[in-house]
């Protein structure tokens, strides 16, 4: 099974279910919590790993939790979470729901199915008594206290309240509905959702008298200790409202030497071969960084598209002072979109727009001297190549794209001049 070569199983209830992934289409599950608008790196394991279950041919649900998520999950928690409201909770999984379907639809007839979910659809239906008599009378309160979530919180000075301590009542009904009524034979989690894993795996027996199954991945942490996609910033969303997809593709570029083979692993889907390609030149020549090139540009790509994907690199090598290639003027523009710019007429490129009058038109220099001292001083560069003649002429063959040149002073300092056709 590609999971358990790839690294992505912690724990499993039962061998058997590997079995069961090469002899007939599974179908399998995994949560998500609606506690904010888009998800991030943290979730991108397990959205990996419902991927590469659609790429093997099996069938992946992603459950919203806008029911459960109006109680809260203990499982992690050393305290009571803040609760948040229907509506809210509702927003952020129409959201995400958009978010998963534009990542993980699959485009290829042969790859599995994808449907997402919202368990207040049917928890939302339940009454409390009609629950407690349906799901409650088949759990044991000793069981329940014995499982590793709720030990926590009961050994802290914080406690459990009752209200977090059904959580896995809930959680447990989830498995049973998909069980049932979508054929849902596999839930998948984080190593902290074990306990509520194995308790919907008991209520399928109990219930249903069937096997279900559960798996949970390894924790991730960095090579420092961090929690992944945790930077003094905040989190690295998948939103590209909340993080561009620059800063995205910096965040996996800066990835510690220690952690980018297990990545290229983990969060892409490149080859064994392929991988082992680039762990070998990675330890022969770690100083060119071509594994976290890939690495960045791979889950660049799975998250917000080959375009952007591209962009980001651009950008990037841009904003390192690599000499602009001809480019599109759209791409231009989207590395360049929070950049000054200054448009001229197209006719002044015929006999050639004077890099000074240039400095002074888009307000680098306040005269003609200045920017001759700025230009003689190293400090001007065109589309990243620096100019030291003062009698420089920006011409149509000067250009970075069929409109657009890029002035650019000091380290980090640009200007874009459009030239109108």
């Amino acid at each position: 099974m590609v999971l358990k070569e790839r690294g992505f199983i912690n724990q499993v209830s039962d061998e058997k279910l590997f079995d069961l992934f090469s002899q007939e289409e599974v179908t399998c599950y995994i949560g998500f919590d609606p506690s904010a608008r888009s998800l991030h790196v943290g979730n991108l394991f397990v959205m990996m790993s419902l991927a590469h279950i659609q790429r093997c041919g099996h069938h992946a649900i992603a459950l919203l939790g806008a029911g459960t998520g109006m109680i809260g999950d203990p499982s992690g928690k050393s305290a009571e979470r803040v609760l948040l409201g229907q509506e809210k909770l509702e927003e952020n999984a129409r959201a995400i729901k958009r978010q998963l379907e534009n990542i993980l639809k699959p485009d290829d007839e042969q790859v599995g199915s994808l449907r997402v979910m919202n368990n207040a659809d049917w928890l939302g239906k339940y009454g409390f008594i009609e629950f407690l008599r349906d799901i409650g009378k088949h759990f044991r309160v000793g069981e329940m206290l014995a499982k590793e979530s709720v030990k926590r919180r009961m050994e802290s000075g914080e406690g459990i309240s009752f209200t977090e301590f059904s959580y896995m009542l809930l959680q447990s009904a989830d498995f049973l509905h998909l069980f049932t009524e979508h054929d849902c034979i596999a839930q998948f989690g984080g190593s902290d959702q074990w306990g509520n894993i194995t308790a919907g795996i008991d209520l399928v027996r109990r219930v249903r008298g069937e096997t279900a199954y559960g798996v949970t991945f390894p924790l991730i942490t960095t090579a420092t200790g961090q929690k992944l996609g945790k930077t003094e910033e905040g989190a690295i969303f998948l939103d590209p409202e909340l993080t561009s997809p620059y800063e995205f593709y910096q965040y996996w570029i800066n990835t510690d030497d220690r952690d980018v083979v297990k990545y290229l692993k983990w969060f892409t889907f490149l080859s064994s071969s392929e991988i082992d390609d680039l762990t070998e030149q990675h330890d022969n020549e770690p100083e060119k960084r071509e594994a976290h090139r890939i690495l960045a540009y791979e889950v660049t790509k799975f998250i917000h598209g080959t375009k952007q994907a591209d962009i980001a690199v651009k950008t990037s090598e841009v904003l390192f002072g690599k000499e602009i290639p001809d480019v599109s003027d759209e791409m231009l523009e989207a590395i360049f979109k929070d950049v000054p710019s200054t448009e001229l007429s197209g006719k002044e490129l015929e006999s050639g727009v004077s890099i000074v009058d240039a400095l002074i038109q888009c307000g680098k220099s306040k005269g003609k001297a200045a920017a001759r001292r700025l230009i003689t001083g190293g400090g001007v560069y065109l589309n990243n190549k620096r100019i030291s003649d003062v009698e420089y002429m920006i011409t149509r063959e000067s250009l970075a794209s069929a409109h657009i040149a890029v002035i650019r002073t000091g380290k980090r300092n640009y200007h874009l001049l459009k030239f109108a056709p």
